[in-house]
C-alpha cells in the first residue's frame, strides 16, 4: 500500500478523474477527502470507499471561492490532524472560440480551473511546510500544451496550470513539497461529454472522436488516476515540477 494512513485531499472528486483517483488512493490506504461542490456526487464517492473498506471524509466547497478553500484546509487538518496531499482536480469546461465565449464564462472556467488550483495550494501549502513536506499533483491537460479547438477558456485555464506548476516546484522545493501535474488526453468523463452534446448527434460524434485517437479509444478514468498515484507516492520522490503526458 503506497500511501497507508497519507490524508489526501482531492477536488473535483464527485465524479470522472477525481472520484477514480479517490477510489485508488483509499485502495492504497490512504485517508481520502473527496472535496466537491456537489454534495450528492461526493457522497456517492464517499460511500463506495466505505463500502471497500477505506476511509473517507466530505467536504462541500467551491474551490474558486478563498473563504470556501481556507474552511476546508481548516476542517480537514481539525479532522484528521494533517494534509499530505493535495490532488488539484477540480474542472469545469465552455466551449467556444474567443468571439463565442462570454466574459462570464472566461471568468467562470479560469475560477475553477486555474483560481482553483492556485487558492487551494495557497491553503494547503502552509500546513505541509508546517509537517516537513507534501506533494501537490495538478491535473492539467493535454489541452493546455497545444490547444484544441473552439475551447479557448479552457485552454488558457490548463496552460496556467502547467506554468504554475513549474513555477512552484521552484518555491516549494525548499519545503519539501513536490508539485507536479498530469496532462491527459481525452478522458471518458462527464466534462469530455459536453464536447459531444453540443453536436446534432452526439453518438456519431464520439464515435468519429474515439476513431480518430492513437488507441482508438478515450482514457479510462482511472488510468489517469494511476498516474497520480505514481506522482503522489515515494516511488516518483525526485521528481518535482514535471507535467507527465497521458
Amino acid at each position: 500500500m503506497k500511501l497507508v494512513d497519507k490524508v489526501a485531499v482531492i477536488t473535483g472528486s464527485g465524479s470522472g478523474i477525481g472520484r477514480a483517483t479517490a477510489l485508488l488512493f483509499a485502495e492504497e490506504g490512504a485517508r481520502v477527502v473527496v472535496v466537491d461542490i456537489n454534495e450528492h456526487t461526493g457522497q456517492q464517492t464517499v460511500a463506495t470507499i466505505r463500502e471497500k473498506g477505506g476511509e473517507a471524509l466530505l467536504v462541500r466547497a467551491d474551490v474558486s471561492q478563498a473563504v470556501e478553500v481556507k474552511g476546508m484546509v481548516s476542517q480537514v487538518v481539525n479532522a484528521l490532524g494533517r494534509l499530505d496531499i493535495l490532488v488539484n482536480n477540480a474542472g469545469i469546461l465552455r466551449m467556444g472560440s474567443v468571439e463565442e465565449t462570454s466574459e462570464d464564462d472566461w471568468k467562470a472556467v479560469l475560477g475553477v480551473n486555474l483560481d482553483g488550483v492556485f487558492l487551494c495550494s495557497k491553503a494547503a501549502a502552509p500546513q505541509m511546510r508546517k509537517q516537513g513536506g507534501g506533494v501537490i499533483v495538478n491535473i492539467a491537460s493535454g489541452a493546455g500544451l497545444s490547444g484544441v479547438a473552439r475551447s479557448a477558456a479552457y485552454c488558457a485555464s490548463k496552460g496556467g496550470v502547467v506554468l504554475l506548476t513549474k513555477q512552484m516546484a521552484i518555491d516549494y522545493e525548499k519545503d519539501g513539497i513536490r508539485v507536479n501535474a498530469v496532462c491527459p488526453g481525452a478522458v471518458d468523463t462527464p466534462l469530455m461529454q459536453i464536447m459531444f452534446d453540443e453536436k446534432e448527434d452526439p453518438v456519431a460524434a464520439r464515435q468519429e472522436y474515439e476513431a480518430g485517437l492513437p488507441l482508438g479509444r478515450m482514457l479510462d478514468p482511472r488510468e489517469v488516476a494511476y498516474q497520480v498515484l505514481f506522482l503522489a507516492s515515494h516511488k516518483s520522490y525526485f521528481m518535482t515540477g514535471q507535467c507527465l503526458i497521458v
